[in-house]
């Protein structure tokens, strides 16, 4: 059930976003795009109560209640982003925006994988004191154990990612000058 209430999730994740931005630029309603796009954190608000409510109910945790929470940080750290991007190309497209700009490399590349990382971070802290919390609440290691095996995992996944991320700056990717 878990399983697809994120799968849930996140279609009206997207749901409320396209709505928001087509009241914004296409219906030019710029205070019910407003709403609609503000309405994106319900979405993790109901993910959260259904998981701990499954829980608490006895259900024994796998690794779909982790993804739960992943689910939830990531949406908090970098939610915001993601609808600034689609904000950028919606209006580009339907608003008469400028074309949005790519960084494909040097220094500003760099910069912008470290911010990455930094959300990445920030969405580990969330999710990973959710599960924490979830851990306490339930007060059952036998019941939550995948949880902590989920944290632990998404603990490698964020360092690798900080290799990645932080190699950048110090081997900059280069423009690739084309020969004709």
């Amino acid at each position: 059930m878990i399983g697809w209430l994120i799968i849930a999730c996140e279609i009206g994740f997207w749901i409320f976003v396209l709505a928001g931005l087509t009241a914004r630029y296409v219906m030019n309603k710029k205070k019910l795009g407003t709403f609609l796009l503000i309405c994106t954190p319900i979405v993790d608000l109901i993910l959260l109560i259904v998981t701990v409510y499954d829980l608490k109910n006895g259900a024994v945790a796998s690794i779909v209640h982790g993804i739960a929470a992943i689910y939830i940080g990531v949406s908090i750290a970098f939610g915001h982003q993601m609808i600034k991007w689609a904000d950028v190309r919606f209006k580009y497209r339907f608003g008469n925006g400028e074309k949005p700009a790519k960084i494909k490399y040097g220094i500003e590349h760099a910069r912008k994988e470290r911010k990455g990382w930094y959300r990445h971070l920030l969405s580990w802290l969330i999710g990973g004191g959710i599960l924490i919390g979830i851990v306490l609440y339930i007060n059952n290691h036998s019941q939550t154990e995948a949880l902590l095996q989920t944290i632990q995992f998404w603990s490698l996944i964020l360092i690798i990612d900080f290799i990645i991320s932080f190699s950048y700056t110090f081997f900059p990717k280069r423009r690739v000058e084309k020969v004709n």
